[in-house]
């Protein structure tokens, strides 16, 4: 089979190494780095070409990273059939248009949380001196990350109002929704033209830095998911939303977050609408079988996805200066990634990583050899796997110190942890009910 990718921030490396391994031919386009340089992640692993759009009638399947770019040029593509796994134009706004998304699901009757939209700072500080309540600000687009926000009080909200008027970080609309209190949970499935596949997916993000979700906000370090039979989750916020899907023409994944309130109820933070980093990575060690040739099935509306129905624990392991990223890719680069080939392949996942020179020892004689090293400051996503949360957990972090690496390598030490407290209170209200703890 023939596979291209089509990857803004090169994310791709784990799925296109497997799929290579797997035997399947593989073309993998990259967009330019930040620094307006060709991305060196996959060099001596994975093909690379210039042009996604040369390669696509060469293609079997075609799979996107991310909603951000190219999704016009690919809509041409996808209206005359061309057998796209990944996000389009309508169902990008879903996720990047943070109010439209609340919409599609207050129309399949979800109750959603009320917000509040602004265009200028001044809008939202009158609305806070008026309002003086805790709030969490969001932008309404996926082009100024700065904007998100949890406060602690109006207070501190509107200190760092002051602070992105006065560092100009305001260039799109943004959102208010008044602070709820209760556990953070999400639900996806897998969209083909047969519909969803047969098992539902059920996670938990750890996005702080640090432990016990202190520190900055990195996107994610760690996540821990099951595939699941049944999931009253899904039943609410997915499976009503099969007919639209159709109607839109929408293969790949997607997943809806919630914060489930202390009374039960499940009030929808966001869509994704596209791969989840460091998901994609993470569910590989429950898959089973042949990587790709599920996607084309489901391309073709068949559902041949096996995945093990074991949970798994995924934590990614960076170096400095994430997550901030200010450093060049020349400067995180080249670091050796020691240990790696003693870890399961099942439960490795390269993620900013190349083919370079490390230093190796025979006997009492040093001496360079081909390895694997650092292409950026996001190392790899280290997994485990187990029917607890407990017991998955602790295999990632058996695998993960297995890796040497130096330049103070960061990871946090608790992913999963939380469950342990917050199952039991989920549990109460009938959700994440095939889950275990320990």
């Amino acid at each position: 089979m023939k596979v291209l990718f089509i990857d803004i921030y090169s994310s791709f490396l784990d799925m296109a190494m497997r799929c290579s391994q797997a035997g399947h031919e593989v073309r993998w386009f990259q967009s330019k780095t930040r620094e307006g340089e060709r991305s060196h992640v996959g060099d001596g692993l994975i093909k690379k070409v210039s042009s996604w759009e040369e390669s696509m009638r060469w293609a079997d399947v075609i799979m996107l990273a991310d909603n951000v770019r190219y999704l016009p040029a690919l809509e041409t593509f996808r209206k005359k059939g061309f057998p796209i796994w990944g996000p389009n134009l309508e169902c990008a706004d879903w996720e990047l248009n943070r109010e439209k998304g609340q919409e599609v699901l207050r129309k399949i009757g979800v109750k959603t949380m009320e917000s509040m939209s602004f265009k200028t700072i001044n809008e939202a500080r009158a609305y806070l001196t008026a309002n003086p309540k805790r709030y969490v600000s969001k932008p309404n687009a996926d082009d100024n990350k700065a904007l998100s926000y949890v406060s602690k009080s109006a207070r501190d909200l509107m200190f760092m109002l002051d602070y992105w008027q006065k560092n100009s970080k305001v260039n799109g609309e943004f959102i208010f929704q008044e602070f709820t209190p209760g556990i953070e949970v999400a639900v996806g499935g897998w969209f083909g033209n047969g519909g969803f596949a047969g098992k539902w997916l059920e996670n938990f993000e750890h996005k702080k830095l640090m432990n016990n979700e202190v520190g900055v906000n990195t996107g994610e370090m760690g996540t821990v998911l099951k595939y699941v039979e049944k999931s009253a989750l899904a039943d609410y916020l997915l499976k009503p939303l099969e007919g639209e899907l159709y109607r839109q023409g929408y293969t790949g994944y997607i997943d809806v977050s919630v914060m489930v309130s202390k009374a039960g109820d499940p009030l929808p933070l966001e869509f994704t609408c596209r791969p989840g980093w460091p998901l994609q990575q993470i569910l590989q060690c429950l898959h089973d079988g042949d990587p790709v040739e599920w996607i084309h099935d489901s391309l073709n509306g068949k559902d041949t996805m096996k995945v093990k129905s074991d949970i798994a624990a995924g934590i990614v392991m960076t170096i400095p200066d994430f997550p901030y990223s200010r450093l060049t890719k020349k400067e995180v680069s080249g670091y050796p990634v020691y240990g790696w080939e003693n870890i399961p392949y099942r439960h490795f996942h390269p993620a900013e990583m190349m083919m370079g020179e490390v230093w190796d020892q025979e006997g009492d004689k040093l001496k360079k050899t081909p390895g694997m090293v650092t292409a950026g400051d996001y190392v790899c996503v280290i997994t485990g796997s187990a029917p607890t949360v407990c017991a998955a957990s602790e295999q990632a972090y058996k695998h993960l110190k297995r890796i040497e690496l130096p330049n103070s390598p960061m990871y946090r030490t608790d992913i999963g942890h939380r469950l342990e407290k917050q199952l039991p209170l989920l549990q109460k209200h009938g959700f994440c009910e095939e889950w275990k703890w320990g």
